[in-house]
């Protein structure tokens, strides 16, 4: 069903058929149970309403599955545009209770002047929230196991991040925020203090009835972790949340854990008793570890405060045997004389604390966000007591450390790419560290760049290692969490302190795009910003479009630099996708897709782009689009994978017209030509130039340009440089998305064992691969994934390894050896992707399918190459021609001629 709009007469008469004998034996019951949608395709599908069933299909891809509109105010039913929702059955269309859930979430947790103040937001999916519906309207708090009601004013408030989290593009949910102020002496019970646990609940309008639901937690901060406050002496409220919804808890605890200190080898707990609970003392402490070991309990002493004492040896929480080993946790629990116990928690002032003790390990006293006491044995950490951001948009950590700080590094370490960035601090020898970040201004290859979004985690780590096994984490002190976020607006970001694990702290670089344009419904609103900008003049401007605005390089950037030589009178304005292309001085830039970049795609003579574009991209009769693409084809791709497992009918059927935009199509060699007329359907003027990106081999300063590149990349001299450039597997992913896995099945060990005296490896994956490329630093092993311009790296290295990437193509204009590591050569080829031609007879070079293998290879390396010598002239004649460094030069010459 899904590839139907793109299916055959026959193929579609084929799907009837087959969706009717299947409907015909399927259980009644369970269709009626399926989702809204699926029941309204079903139901198409069973009468072979096709055209109706295709007006369904398009509008799901245009605002996703779960999103649809709602008619009918007392009975609610899917209403979808083309389709007459009174022509299908009620159970089909009538939407029940269940089908209109709330999302709710809570987005900040603070206490202000005594009240908890909650915010965040709060919908009926598929209902909209505007400005003449501003949800949620009414909430309370509802004590479980009791009738009681505590009613709340819910105050509206607009909440962007609603519309963008909700992921859909059809409706806002702009108008869905809420704060609720929860004063918590209305929770007493005849004036008095009394346990219990309250529901959070909130009800909003929808059609049919009101909606009741309660905020989910976020993954981070405030609204993330449970927070525990003392309202009395013997009295504290904990909110929290469970399963999935936000309550509050009244505690009367009848002792809490005050302070904690060192008394020659054991640690001693004050432990506070409420005057409320004068008798209730405590008769001992129990320790616990978790998974078995420990299990012991510690009796009390009276202080001379009233308080009461309890000692526990050092030795006894000392239970790891070696400095390695994971975290050791220990459960604390009160024992009164009646037998009652109950979890040590900790009271309000409580001040966390490290002892070290033999081995490199340390004894933690802690806390969480519920307040509990927490006792670990663990390997000694780096723990954050001040911190701030200076005028200058610095941020300012200091702390305690309490291990062997000698040769020691910061790391910022992303949460989900795996990139690290590296960092010196200042460790004092009395065990104080300072750390300074300055996130709009990090070092890259191409220059300062600002911090990529997303979450950076902070560790230390011996300096110049690349693994993170004995990675020591950077955390906040207990008593300090209410500190964050600890926020600095940068120059397009905002940047953030926050935590998560609750003390676990990270820096957080935001999108600079405006939170205005973020997400599916505002890009769609976008798109139509972009259709009212078409009608205003051209400027004489060239729009860049390259790898989607991630770097500045490859031929758009050639385009550019001749552009520039040639004095030619227009704007340059290049696309860059998280600030992350270092562009020259004075080059405006626009971030991709906010809406200064959909104005530029507009108003812009001219676009050069190196990828795909967006169908709904339309080139005006006054512009020209060059698409210079990225390579010569080795593997299958468009239309000339249909009849594949990897084909994706939807995507193919677009590219006809999405080529069509563009004027000219630059072609890198004869046999690349037919190829992109039959894999894309490009109807227009192909130009068989070769690429750009190329002519740096045959540029007269190629090697000054080359010492420049070998300076930056801190090459030693003397050593030979390899540089391996693998490509992606459609089967090597995390999960199911389009997150794909470096197949990492090079032995770098081995390799760095048996070369690294005379070779250094620079490591270029391919930037669809996400994980971390372990041993890369600057050793035998470097990452260079960063280094934008990978015809630098072509320009500074002596022999190429790869698999199937189309790098051994632009290689070859250098003419210097190219090895294939080719580990999965069959499964690669005619499983995965399939070959344009004979691989295993053409190719420059040999296949080696072992680590041995290859470094035999390398070591014999002039010799390897003198026995394909034929096969490489044979590979550059087919591949590399036209080859005289007039490729940039001659498309601009078409761009400069078009605008006469």
């Amino acid at each position: 069903m899904h590839w139907l709009p793109e299916a055959s007469a026959e193929k579609r008469e084929e799907f009837f058929t087959a969706a009717g004998e299947f409907l015909a034996t399927a259980d009644a019951r369970k269709l009626r149970k399926l989702p809204p949608m699926m029941r309204v395709k079903w139901h198409l599908a069973r009468e072979r309403r096709l055209k109706e069933l295709l007006k369904v299909l398009a509008f799901e891809r245009e605002y996703r599955a779960s999103s649809f509109p709602v008619g009918g105010r007392l009975r609610p039913r899917v209403q979808i545009p083309g389709l007459d929702s009174s022509s299908l059955p009620s159970d089909v269309v009538r939407l029940r209770r269940g089908e209109l859930p709330v999302k709710a979430k809570a987005t900040e947790v603070v206490w202000r002047d005594g009240r908890l103040v909650v915010t965040g937001y709060a919908f009926v999916q598929n209902v909209p929230a505007d400005s003449r519906v501003r949800l949620p309207r009414m909430g309370w708090l509802r004590q479980q196991g009791a009738k009681r009601r505590v009613p709340l004013r819910v105050r509206s408030r607009t909440e962007l991040r609603a519309t963008r989290e909700s992921g859909q593009a059809l409706r806002s949910y702009d108008e869905s925020g809420f704060e609720v102020v929860i004063d918590p002496r209305k929770l007493k019970s005849g004036g008095e203090w009394q346990p219990g646990v309250w529901q959070l609940t909130l009800a909003l309008p929808s059609p049919g009835v009101v909606r009741i639901g309660s905020p989910n937690k976020t993954d981070i901060g405030s609204a993330g972790h449970s927070q525990a406050r003392q309202l009395a002496d013997g009295v504290r409220l904990v909110a929290g949340f469970a399963e999935e919804r936000m309550q509050l808890t009244v505690d009367t605890p009848q002792a809490e854990i005050l302070g904690h200190t060192k008394v020659d080898d054991a640690l001693r707990l004050t432990v506070h008793v409420p005057g409320t609970t004068a008798g209730r003392r405590p008769a001992r402490l129990r320790l616990a570890q978790k998974g078995g070991g420990l299990d012991r309990a510690y009796e009390v002493t009276e202080s001379a405060t009233g308080d009461v004492l309890v000692d526990v040896p050092l030795a006894d929480l000392s239970v790891a045997e070696s400095e390695s080993e994971a975290t050791k946790d220990f459960i604390a629990t009160l024992e009164f004389p009646d037998g009652d116990t109950r979890r040590a928690t900790v009271r309000d002032g409580f001040l966390p604390g490290q002892y070290p003790v033999p081995g490199g390990r340390e004894i933690a006293v802690t806390t969480d966000g519920p307040g509990l006491l927490k006792l670990h044995d663990r390997g000694r950490q780096a723990v954050v007591d001040q911190l701030r951001w200076t005028d200058e948009g610095e941020l300012v950590l200091e702390g305690a450390y309490t291990g062997n700080g000698e040769g020691l590094e910061l790391v910022l370490r992303h949460g989900k790419y795996s990139e690290e960035k590296y960092l010196p601090f200042e460790l004092r020898h009395d065990g104080r560290f300072t750390v300074r970040i300055t996130p709009d201004r990090m070092a890259s290859y191409d220059g300062e760049q600002q911090l990529r979004e997303g979450r950076w985690y902070l560790s230390f780590r011996p300096e110049g290692v690349a693994e993170n096994s004995d990675d020591v984490p950077v955390k906040l002190r207990g008593d300090l969490v209410d500190q964050l976020p600890l926020n600095h607006q940068g120059a397009n970001r905002l940047y953030s302190l926050e935590r998560r694990f609750f003390d676990r702290v990270f820096l957080a670089a935001g999108s600079p795009l405006r939170e205005e344009d973020r997400g599916k419904y505002r890009q769609r609103r976008l798109r139509e910003l972009y259709v009212r900008e078409r009608e205003q003049p051209l400027r004489n401007a060239v729009f860049y479009n390259c790898y989607h605005g991630r770097q500045f390089s490859d031929s758009p950037r050639a385009i550019y630099e001749e552009l520039v030589r040639r004095g030619a009178d227009v704007e340059h304005i290049w696309g860059t996708n998280d600030q992350q292309a270092v562009v020259p001085p004075g080059m405006r830039t626009v971030e991709w897709k906010s809406a200064e970049w959909h104005e530029a795609l507009a108003r812009s003579r001219f676009m050069v782009t190196n990828v795909m574009i967006s169908s709904w991209i339309k080139r005006r009769t006054d512009q020209m689009f060059v698409q210079t693409w990225h390579g010569t084809p080795l593997k299958k791709m468009g239309a000339d994978l249909l009849g594949t497992s990897k084909a994706n009918p939807a995507y193919i059927a677009t590219l006809p017209d999405r080529f069509s935009q563009f004027d000219y199509l630059v072609s890198p060699n004869a046999f690349t030509t037919p190829i992109m007329r039959s894999a894309f359907g490009f109807p227009n003027e192909i130009l068989e130039y070769g690429y750009p990106r190329n002519d740096v081999f045959y540029r007269e300063d190629r090697e000054e340009v080359a010492a420049r590149v070998r300076k930056a990349l801190r090459l030693p001299e003397g050593k030979k440089v390899l540089l391996y450039t693998p490509t992606w597997r459609d089967d090597q992913r995390f999960g199911t998305g389009k997150k794909f896995k470096l197949d990492l099945q090079l032995d770098l060990e081995e390799l760095e064992r048996r070369l690294g005296d005379d070779h250094v490896l620079l490591f270029r994956k391919h930037p669809k691969m996400l994980n971390n490329i372990t041993g890369a630093r600057d050793g035998f092993v470097r990452d260079v994934a960063s280094y934008a311009e990978i015809s630098d790296l072509y320009l500074v290295s002596d022999v190429l390894i790869t698999d199937y990437s189309s790098s051994m193509f632009d290689f070859a204009h250098t003419g210097r050896p190219i090895l294939f590591f080719t580990y999965d050569l069959e499964h690669y080829r005619d499983d995965l992707r399939g070959f344009y031609f004979d691989f295993t007879g053409t190719s420059p070079g040999p296949l080696v399918r072992t680590n041995g293998e290859l470094i035999d290879a390398i070591r014999t390396v002039d010799v390897v190459h003198k026995e394909h010598a034929d096969r490489y002239a044979a590979f550059v004649d087919k591949f590399c021609e036209p080859a005289d460094g007039r490729s940039t030069a001659r498309v601009v010459d078409k761009m400069l001629e078009w605008m006469k």
